[in-house]
């Protein structure tokens, strides 16, 4: 009789294939998908500093005015304020120091040709927790003109009216049905 795992109180015990990955946001920068127009999107690790990693999990970063720069075959984080941990004591990181982000080779060949390109650039879109680690969202990004950025918040306007239209008819309906 073969039987599956069990844990201490005899009940069947879950596996870690069945639990969904936490994520949990820190800090987002809405401004670059108002800006820019996403080309494409990496998940990488970013190498940091015990009191830098405290103050995350306080739930205190910007990402404002960040942006990502190939330097040697390496890419770094610029421009990321991560405020100085309140019990830290001369171990304390800097503000606004640079950080070394964790990609595959390939992944930074890719970001560095394609950087380079006129127009193109990489920014942050949010970094969080992914089971216990910091994680950095980054894109490559092409910056919008002023008339794009009005096309947007004009579709945007568009489509939210339209939503509301539709739920208004909806719920007169519902009312004629129940009358």
């Amino acid at each position: 009789m073969a039987k599956g795992l069990v844990n201490v109180q005899g009940k069947p015990a879950k596996k870690n294939q069945d639990k969904a990955p936490e994520r949990k946001l820190i800090a987002q920068n809405k401004k670059a998908r108002h800006d820019y127009h996403i080309i494409d999107t990496y998940e990488c690790g970013v190498v940091l500093m015990g009191t830098e990693v405290k103050s995350l999990r306080m739930g205190r970063a910007s990402l404002v005015d960040g942006f990502v720069q190939i330097d040697g075959h390496e890419a770094w984080l610029h421009n990321i304020h991560v405020p100085e941990y309140m019990q830290g004591s001369w171990t304390n990181h800097h503000a606004k120091r640079k950080r070394k982000l964790l990609l595959h080779r390939a992944e930074i060949d890719k970001l560095e040709s394609k950087s380079q390109e006129t127009g193109h650039t990489i920014v942050p879109l949010a970094l969080y927790f992914l089971n216990g680690r910091v994680k950095c969202e980054i894109a490559l990004a092409k910056g919008k003109k002023e008339y794009d950025k009005r096309q947007t918040l004009r579709e945007k306007q568009d489509t939210r009216e339209t939503n509301r239209a539709i739920a208004a008819a909806k719920r007169k309906q519902r009312a004629a049905q129940s009358a």
